[in-house]
């Protein structure tokens, strides 16, 4: 017997070798292995075929080691990943890593951790070791006020040598030491919510009853939501998940930020208790394992998570949710597989005959071509929840302002400050969207206008306050603050606002104010979206202030103003989806503002009043804008109206990537006329972590090519014929099917 195995790396070969007999009865496709391949002896792959036979002559190494005594998944989420792998043109092996993340399997258990427990409290022993060891009596001592028994790793945090004390503790009799396995405990990736019950309004059971049809009748639909902020979508899921669980089917709810993953697996939490799971990034291996395996053993019916939760191995699946689809974050930058989670759950639905709902309250432009099509059933929730009304909308031009108050640093125009002031003495709370961390995004000399720049990056180093360090946000290096310029010793001005500064400011202008600062800075450890949500969630604090992350899904019914302190940071960066971008974060964070019984108000900053991007959004009027960006589009030829391909050349010597670069756009030209190709160009961000960065991009009309075959067929021909030597020289190309970002 001998099987083909793919392996995680850039080839699209794959590589045969001989089963064992011992293997034979239980070796499958789909089952992980461990093989020699080139110089390493052990790797992981996956088995992609079974064969009798093999035409290759002379010796064959064999496998190593069999990871899975089955498959790890069905046939129907195998055929997902085969999807992925061809649609995104993208080995099988690459597909698996981002799918099956390492170390998981069926037979997973937690590691076992010590247990430490008293056995004896003979007097005479102890008073001994009082006097003979008395560090050992201490833990004894420790071990007892701890009621008897604890965890090792508890004793250890007090004392450094606890292990090797409770060693010599168990030669003397006095404690016991085994080993036990311990679930690892879930609740800190959940925000406790009140349970209440789903009590839906007319419109909302309009649309579940319509999307429980084809559920119940096994049959595939997809439908793109388009609900206003504060409409009550969540409550359809919920209600959706609960129906379908009746029918003992399972749901996947994919959310675009992990801020708002315990939030929201919070509210389903207070409905499904334990039968729900929590998936995302930010979880240790440790609690992924565990839940894979729970998954695969069918004690969840709903998964909440982010974009890799689209290939959680559920079982007899009803529903997939995407959640804020027009979200970038479900598309997958690095590495391959390139993968849009929402195009993925819209196959992984197909192939399995069940519902996908794509929702949010600002569709992208895709979706919202897809429904005019008829790709996709339109389902509209017009009004909000309950009593929630619309926040009324307020834009303040900055630069007439600057002009008049005669100050061009001012931060928060005076209608945001008194705003801010009226729900301070209200009792009332706020939300602030900045999006730049740090303090200031830009470090000018003064003397000869030189920006400071990151040494390994084409990118400007944003000053951060808090640790008086200047970063680079791409590549993460970081350097002391520096006293004058490098180039003519001048002095240096801090230009730019980073919620750092925001931050500074709220404390100086309302004295007394509790301000919470969400954004990367802030959230790097475990635990702390939960906590930081929780934390304004109770009250304790006034504002939350962050970046695009608090922009949607949130839901505080205490919020009564929302505060855009710059619209148009992002609005002009050269990416044809910026002008969307912007409108769709304005949208989405004004959506958190009255969304109980008080009315809400918002505050847009702009320097672009006119721009038609923020003006309608100020006006939240979806319909107009996107059938300006629909025709831009079309008349451009970019998507929704074609498909598009990136190719990304980085090496570290810039002459050499642009040849490279140029010579293949010069190929690609020769090898057919059916697609525009156009390039290369440097890509606006030229250089990132030391890498010089061109790029190719092919454009293939869609009423010529309706699935976009053609082109991905002849990419897919096209890389395995050419010659690879560049590879070997350094220079790397990556290719992103779909590219959301051309930066």
């Amino acid at each position: 017997m001998f099987a083909d195995v793919s392996f995680p790396i850039s080839s699209w070969k794959t590589f045969t070798y001989s089963v064992p007999s011992r293997f034979h009865p239980i070796i499958q496709t789909g089952c992980r292995v461990i093989a020699p391949l080139g110089r390493r002896k052990k790797v992981r792959g996956v088995v992609v075929g079974i064969n009798e036979t093999t035409h290759f002559s002379g010796s064959i190494q064999p496998i190593s080691e069999l990871i899975d005594g089955a498959p790890i998944f069905d046939e129907k989420l195998w055929q997902l990943i085969s999807w992925v792998s061809d649609y995104y043109l993208t080995p099988l092996g690459q597909v698996m890593r981002s799918a099956i993340p390492s170390g998981i399997s069926r037979e997973f258990q937690p590691s076992p951790i010590l247990k430490v427990s008293i056995i004896s409290s003979d007097k005479s022993k102890l008073q001994k070791l009082k006097r003979t060891a008395p560090k050992q009596h201490e833990i004894y001592k420790e071990i007892y006020n701890l009621g008897g028994s604890t965890l090792l790793r508890n004793l250890a945090k007090i004392h450094p040598s606890a292990s090797v004390m409770c060693r010599a503790l168990e030669k003397k009799e006095l404690i016991s030491i085994e080993k036990i396995r311990k679930e690892p405990t879930l609740d800190n990736l959940k925000v406790n919510t009140i349970r209440k019950s789903i009590n839906l309004t007319k419109a909302q059971k309009k649309v579940a009853n319509t999307i429980m049809i084809p559920i119940k009748n096994q049959d595939h639909a997809a439908f793109l939501l388009h609900g206003v902020t504060g409409s009550g979508k969540t409550e359809v899921y919920m209600h959706l998940a609960k129906e379908i669980e009746k029918l003992n089917k399972t749901s996947i709810i994919l959310l675009p930020e992990i801020a708002l993953t315990p939030q929201i697996a919070g509210r389903f939490y207070s409905t499904f208790k334990d039968r729900v799971a929590v998936w995302h990034s930010r979880m240790t291996v440790t609690e992924r394992n565990w839940i894979w395996r729970q998954i695969c053993d069918g004690k969840y019916s709903v998964v909440v998570g982010a974009r890799s939760a689209v290939f959680a191995p559920m079982k007899n699946l009803g529903l997939i949710v995407v959640d804020e689809e027009q979200e970038s974050s479900f598309k997958q930058q690095s590495p391959a597989p390139r993968y849009h989670a929402r195009d993925v759950a819209l196959v992984r639905a197909k192939l399995s005959r069940s519902v996908a709902i794509l929702s949010g309250a600002t569709p992208s432009l895709e979706s919202f071509y897809n429904q005019f099509k008829g790709k996709l059933e339109y389902l509209k929730l017009s009004s909000r929840f309950g009593n929630a009304v619309y926040p009324k909308v307020h834009v303040v031009d900055l630069k007439r302002e600057w002009k008049e108050r005669e100050n061009y640093s001012i931060i928060l125009s005076q209608l945001l400050s008194e705003k801010i002031a009226d729900r301070l003495d209200k009792k009332e709370q706020i939300i602030l969207l900045q999006n730049r961390r740090g303090f200031s995004p830009v470090l000018m000399c003064d003397n000869c206008d030189q920006v400071q720049m990151c040494n390994n990056c084409h990118i400007a180093l944003t000053f951060h306050k808090s640790e008086n360090k200047v970063k680079c946000h791409y590549c993460d290096y970081v350097h002391s603050f520096p006293l004058v310029c490098g180039e003519c010793t001048g002095a240096l001005r801090l230009g730019g606002t980073g919620t750092q500064k925001v931050e500074e400011v709220l404390l100086r202008m309302f004295p007394g104010v509790k301000c919470l600062r969400m954004d990367l800075d802030t959230t790097r450890k475990k635990g702390s979206y939960t906590a930081i949500l929780e934390k304004f969630s109770s009250g304790q604090y006034d504002i939350l202030l962050g970046t695009q992350m608090i922009a949607k899904g949130l839901d505080f019914p205490n919020v009564t103003l929302v505060g855009v302190v710059n619209a148009d940071t992002g609005l002009f960066l050269p990416d044809f989806r910026a002008g969307e971008r912007t409108f769709q974060l304005i949208y989405q964070v004004a959506g958190r503002s009255g969304r109980g019984d008080k009315p809400g108000e918002v505050i847009i900053q702009t320097s672009h009043p006119n721009d038609p991007a923020i003006n309608f959004a100020s006006q939240l009027d979806i319909e107009n804008y996107y059938m300006i960006c629909m025709d831009e589009r079309e008349e451009l030829m970019y998507p929704p109206f074609s498909w598009m391909v990136r190719l990304e050349l980085t090496g570290l010597d810039k002459e050499r990537v642009q040849l490279r670069a140029m010579n293949l756009a010069k190929d690609l030209q020769g090898k057919t006329k059916l697609f525009e190709i156009i390039g290369p160009a440097p890509c606006p961000l030229e250089r990132i972590r030391g890498r010089f960065r061109y790029q190719v991009i092919l454009k293939s009309r869609k009423d010529l090519d309706k699935n976009g075959q053609e082109l991905r067929k002849f990419l897919a021909l096209f890389f395995r014929q050419i010659d690879r030597k560049h590879e070997r020289s350094g220079i790397k190309i990556n290719l992103d099917v779909d590219p959301v970002s051309l930066l």
